[in-house]
C-alpha cells in the first residue's frame, strides 16, 4: 500500500493538524511521551505498536491513530524492517 502523502497532509490541514514524516530503524523505541496538543500519527510503511495512557493496539499501513493532548504514549517499530510514519500534531 502506498499513501499519498500530499493527500493526507491536505485532509489533516482541513481538520488543523501539521504533517511529518519520521523514520525509524527496527526496533525503535520511544517510550513515554506527552504533548500539549492533541496528535495524529498514520503508518506509511511498517508495522508500529502504540501504548497511549496504558492502552496497547498495533497499526499497519494506512491506518490513523488519534492520540489525545496530554496521554503518555511510547511508539515501537515491530514491525523488523524499516518504519515510516506521519505525525501531525493540532494547530493552536
Amino acid at each position: 500500500m502506498r499513501l499519498d502523502q500530499h493527500k493526507i497532509k491536505k485532509s489533516w490541514a482541513s481538520r488543523g493538524y501539521s504533517c511529518g514524516l519520521w523514520v525509524d530503524p527496527p526496533r525503535q523505541i520511544w517510550v513515554d511521551y506527552v504533548h500539549d496538543v492533541d496528535e495524529l500519527l498514520m503508518v506509511a510503511e511498517g508495522k508500529l505498536r502504540l501504548e497511549i495512557s496504558g492502552q496497547s493496539k498495533e497499526i499497519g499501513p494506512g491506518e490513523e491513530c488519534f492520540i489525545p493532548a496530554k496521554a503518555l504514549h511510547t511508539v515501537e517499530n515491530i514491525g523488523g524492517t524499516t518504519a515510516k510514519w506521519l505525525y501531525g500534531y493540532k494547530k493552536k
